[in-house]
């Protein structure tokens, strides 16, 4: 028996950090009922690049979930939404704060319906504070949590833009995650429900600790700024170009590591100088010299059986063909449709197996079955649909 299994979570999230939440939670066994406007719904079917005609990032985030369409500004789509908050044990939403009191569908609302709802928000800034009502996308997020100044100053300036989103699914997805179980675990000590306020931004600060703990050491200690080793700074942490233009990642900064890489290397002279902050450029280029002289295939033999911290630098289709990627079953194919590809749930047990779960819904294809399990007739469902509420 799955861990959530009995549980069920009203999603009314779009595009990325609230679906994945949600997803992962049907990976644990929740049923999920994914609610969306009936004109717009979630857009991310909608954005670019696309298979099969939908887009790659929503089918990537809403396995395992049912859609039914509902029009929240309508009062008879509150009803209904009331109706389904008194059998559900979570909501979900990623509306900027505000909104939902607006709707009259706030948390002290729907409590007063179902004091047990658990009801978390995800947002950008977090429901309080100067900036809680301001828009922003993951870039601005990392912004205010000083990632992406650390990233521009190993950059030596010159703009670097992470391709991954950090604030969107470290804050957002993970916390909300994390959130949501610890409630449900909490509401069976205190008999009820709680929000939760997730704010993406705060999120990040946890991925700042050891850049932080150099910020602080340094101002402990009267510095100017914090010296941070995994920014480029050292040539031990530091990626490098062979003879074939292929890049390898050293990640070596324990002395045990770099001392048998250089012996391997033939470089031995250098071990002496691996903190030598004023010596790493030519640590560099010395350590450069040695992999511009050597093909991928003749730096990988030769490190074969090296534990010294030394990878290749994978590219997206290479990391999907690695044969310890493949043993990990990370990406799964569905059953249903071996057109598409899923990627599995990090934590998933034997439950995981998720080329069995139902293919990612089309907009409201539930609709009426949600409904009919409310017990709305099959004459009121028409009468909805002709007044645009679902």
């Amino acid at each position: 028996m799955a861990a959530l299994e009995g549980i069920k979570v009203l999603d009314l999230t779009r595009l990325l950090p609230g679906p994945l939440a949600s997803m992962y939670l049907a990976d644990y066994g929740a049923d999920i009922i994914k609610i969306e406007d009936p004109f717009l719904g979630d857009y991310a079917r909608d954005l670019e690049p696309k298979i099969g005609g939908i887009g790659s990032l929503y089918q990537l985030v809403n396995r395992g979930k049912k859609s039914m369409t509902l029009n929240l500004q309508t009062e008879e789509g509150k009803g209904i939404f009331r109706q389904l908050v008194a059998q559900a044990d979570v909501v979900l939403e990623g509306f900027r704060p505000g909104v939902m009191t607006r709707l009259g569908l706030d948390y002290d609302t729907l409590s007063a319906w179902n004091p047990r709802i658990i009801y978390c928000s995800i947002s950008g800034y977090g429901q309080d504070g100067p900036y809680a009502k301001k828009a922003g996308h993951d870039l601005n997020f990392i912004g205010f949590t000083g990632l992406l100044f650390d990233l521009l100053q190993g950059s030596k300036g010159t703009p670097l833009l992470p391709p991954i989103q950090t604030a969107d699914i470290g804050g957002g997805t993970f916390h909300a995650v994390m959130g949501i179980l610890q409630a449900l675990i909490g509401r069976e000590k205190k008999g009820k429900g709680e929000f939760i306020d997730v704010s993406m931004t705060d999120g990040v600060f946890p991925f700042m600790l050891p850049p932080f703990g150099y910020h602080l050491a340094a101002q402990s200690n009267q510095e100017q700024g914090g010296f941070n080793p995994i920014t480029g700074s050292l040539a031990c942490y530091f990626v490098y170009q062979s003879k074939d233009q292929r890049w390898f990642a050293l990640g070596s900064l324990e002395e045990k590591f770099f001392s048998r890489f250089c012996e391997v290397a033939g470089l031995t002279h250098l071990i002496e100088n691996q903190w030598a902050l004023h010596k790493q450029d030519e640590l560099k280029n010395e350590i450069q010299a040695f992999f511009s002289s050597r093909t991928e295939e003749e730096i990988s033999a030769l490190f074969s059986q090296e534990d010294v911290c030394l990878t290749p630098v994978l590219s997206i289709q290479e990391s999907m063909e690695d044969p310890h990627i493949k043993a990990r079953r990370v990406f799964q194919r569905f059953t249903e449709n071996q057109s598409l590809m899923t990627v599995r749930n990090p934590l998933a047990t034997q439950e995981g197996d998720h080329c069995n779960q139902s293919l990612p819904p089309a907009k409201g294809q539930d609709t009426e079955n949600i409904l009919k399990d409310l017990g709305i007739k099959e004459e009121e469902i028409s009468k909805l649909r002709e007044m645009q509420v679902i």
